[in-house]
């Protein structure tokens, strides 16, 4: 196993970062690694690698507004994205733009902000009453902000929590997961709410830590993991870290807490995963890290060179890659 970030690089051209989503959700691209061998299909395609006894998990978390524009004092523009509650309006915070710890920051309406520490990446805002008119906040990478924001949300999320969305999720319309229970495979949802640290790039895998995001998996959702009668396909890296962290042996547990499980190469699956839909990632990431330690790091980056070379879209916005390990052969070699 390579302990060097830079063997988790690859070439990303801009123009293959999807700035739109799919029109139809389900019409998207998917290419799919099944049997070792790459299929181009899209992502309707789904429900013909799907059989009847099979559990397809989801993560039913749904993305909050947390996003607030404004103006310091000395005039200079400034976005606020509030990640994490520290006391009564008193918030930890991403600034972006050039601010400082004792900046004070108007944001209409009366509402002003004073960076009270700033430390890192991060600020803590003392507000000076409760903050209302937030925005959902797109990935830094997405450049057009006019996007409705019901395209960043899943069809089946509920319970709000999340600051980015499970992007592989995007692409089921109700109609496609009406289509996939009548096949009669059974879905399953689990809850973990996304941070922004899941875009944050790695620079030295062994002391990069993953952020603490809260999860949670209820014992009827557990129940239907472990007493499956067929195989179990994950839809998101999300959803893989979320039954990776409650996994007791080789079952699923029940749980409500923090999840800071960091998958990479060389991580000893507890769980038999035999499915995993997932999203084109970021080079350097954590997400492409979990990816890679499920699949074998080569193929998977060689199916990368082959969706860039093919002109698939890539990132939040963009198509999937549905990964099938169906044979003994296809298992990861750690």
């Amino acid at each position: 196993m390579s302990t060097d970030i830079n063997c988790f690089d690859y070439n990303l051209p801009k123009e293959r970062i999807s700035q739109n989503p799919a029109e139809k959700r389900e019409n998207a691209r998917l290419l799919v690694i099944n049997k070792g061998r790459i299929e181009h299909k899209h992502f309707y395609d789904i429900i013909d690698y799907l059989s009847p006894g099979d559990v397809l998990v989801l993560n039913e978390t749904k993305v909050k507004p947390c996003k607030i524009e404004g103006r310091k004092s000395s005039g200079g523009k400034v976005e606020v994205v509030i990640e994490e509650k520290i006391r009564e309006i008193c918030f930890r915070c991403r600034a972006k733009g050039k601010v400082k710890k004792g900046d004070l920051l108007l944001f209409g309406n009366g509402l002003k902000g004073e960076i009270v520490n700033r430390y890192g990446d991060f600020s803590d805002i003392l507000f000076n009453k409760e903050v209302k008119g937030m925005k959902v906040a797109y990935p830094y990478y997405v450049k057009n902000k006019k996007i409705d924001p019901s395209y960043y949300q899943t069809v089946y999320s509920s319970k709000e929590g999340s600051l980015a969305a499970p992007t592989a999720g995007l692409h089921f319309s109700k109609e496609l997961l009406a289509k996939i229970r009548k096949k009669k495979v059974k879905i399953v949802k689990i809850c973990l709410h996304i941070g922004f640290g899941t875009f944050a790039m790695i620079h030295d895998i062994e002391k990069h830590k993953c952020a603490k995001e809260h999860m949670e998996i209820t014992k009827k959702s557990a129940d239907a993991i472990n007493n499956r009668k067929g195989r179990l396909f994950c839809v998101g890296t999300t959803t893989v870290k979320a039954l990776e962290t409650a996994a007791v042996g080789d079952k699923v547990g029940s749980f409500i807490g923090e999840s800071e499980l960091f998958i990479k190469p060389g991580y000893k699956f507890k769980l038999k995963i035999d499915g995993m839909i997932t999203n084109f990632h970021m080079p350097k990431s954590s997400l492409l890290l979990l990816v890679a330690a499920f699949y074998q790091k080569e193929r998977l980056l060689e199916a990368y060179k082959t969706a860039v070379d093919k002109e698939y879209k890539f990132l939040s916005f963009g198509d999937a890659m549905m990964i099938v390990k169906t044979l003994e052969k296809d298992k990861i070699k750690s």
